[in-house]
């Protein structure tokens, strides 16, 4: 069974309260698909079925390969650089 090596940098894993959309998005006008949740930072991004891929993008940029996923009633998390999805418990 994979594992992720990236567990501690875990700082956030509460959603906010009201999200908005992707961050990135919102700021250029472009649409996105699901969201997904930094758990290092925080920031709100889209997920790779989204044309602008977000959240892949500020993973890859700033060092930060954890998220959740955001969408409502879904409590999963995925690791970018080991590929792989695990519940935080």
């Amino acid at each position: 069974m994979p594992v992720c090596g990236h567990l501690d940098q875990i700082a956030v894993t509460e959603l906010p309260d009201e999200i908005a959309g992707c961050e990135d998005c919102l700021a250029i006008g472009s649409q996105w698909l699901h969201l997904r949740m930094c758990l290092t930072c925080g920031k709100i991004g889209c997920c790779d079925s989204s044309p602008k891929r977000h959240a892949r993008k500020h993973a890859e940029g700033d060092g930060h390969p954890l998220v959740r996923s955001a969408e409502p009633g879904e409590d999963w998390s995925y690791c970018f650089v080991d590929d792989v999805a695990f519940v935080i418990g």
